[in-house]
């Protein structure tokens, strides 16, 4: 067994996890692609993941680290996992799912694929993920990381870094640069509230439409 395992860094702060749990990922996208994780999708909709971030380096058909990783998390985690060669062999699925939900994880992200797709979608717990397979990994016990520096989607991902994720996508900021974004995506997101609200009142109020004649909401 060839386990590399770092102690977690509680690195976010709750003050700052507050500040960003209404913030879109696409609010994030109008600033910049640094720490999108291109490829990586929600496996279903009305989905909102935000939490520090636990590493992990899978090595399938390997997938016996994620039970460490799995012990190592507190709630509000997010497991980001690096499938390492074989994309295609799933290493998350129902009953690490279950085990998620009882840690209390607020996410999961995987670079490669993941299986058992409908009850992943019925338990609820936020998956993000490449691809999804019926082939997976299983208990070999060779080796594994558990908070060391992994690359996802492009990304460099760090423990203790801030994930942020929707049925747009995930980004990964770390500390520093998630507070240096936040005044202005605090303001951009009271300023499209303002036009938002002002946009569906100006449709609410115009005149419905059958085919090409107007119908006018009021009596004549």
């Amino acid at each position: 067994m060839s386990y590399q395992i770092n102690p977690r860094q509680p690195v976010v702060s709750q003050e700052l996890l507050a500040a960003y749990r209404s913030i879109p990922s696409s609010t994030l996208g109008h600033f910049s692609d640094r720490g999108f994780l291109r490829g990586i999708k929600p496996l279903f909709n009305d989905i909102r993941m935000l939490g520090q971030v636990i590493t992990v380096k899978v090595f399938p058909p390997d997938g016996s680290i994620l039970r460490e990783a799995l012990l190592l998390s507190e709630p509000g985690d997010v497991l980001v996992i690096e499938c390492v060669g074989d994309e295609e062999c799933g290493c998350w699925g129902e009953l690490r799912t279950l085990a998620g939900l009882i840690k209390g994880l607020a996410g999961v992200v995987v670079s490669g694929a993941v299986t058992d797709v409908s009850a992943l979608r019925r338990h609820g717990l936020p998956v993000f993920c490449r691809d999804v397979s019926a082939y997976t990994t299983r208990g070999i016990g060779a080796q594994g990381e558990v908070n060391h520096t992994i690359t996802v989607g492009g990304v460099r991902v760090q423990p203790g870094d801030l994930a942020i994720g929707d049925d747009d996508g995930v980004f990964i900021l770390d500390p520093g640069q998630a507070v240096e974004l936040l005044p202005e995506l605090l303001v951009k997101e009271e300023t499209d509230q303002k036009r938002r609200d002002e946009l569906l009142q100006r449709l609410h109020a115009r005149p419905a439409y059958i085919g090409a004649i107007a119908v006018c909401p009021w009596p004549l």
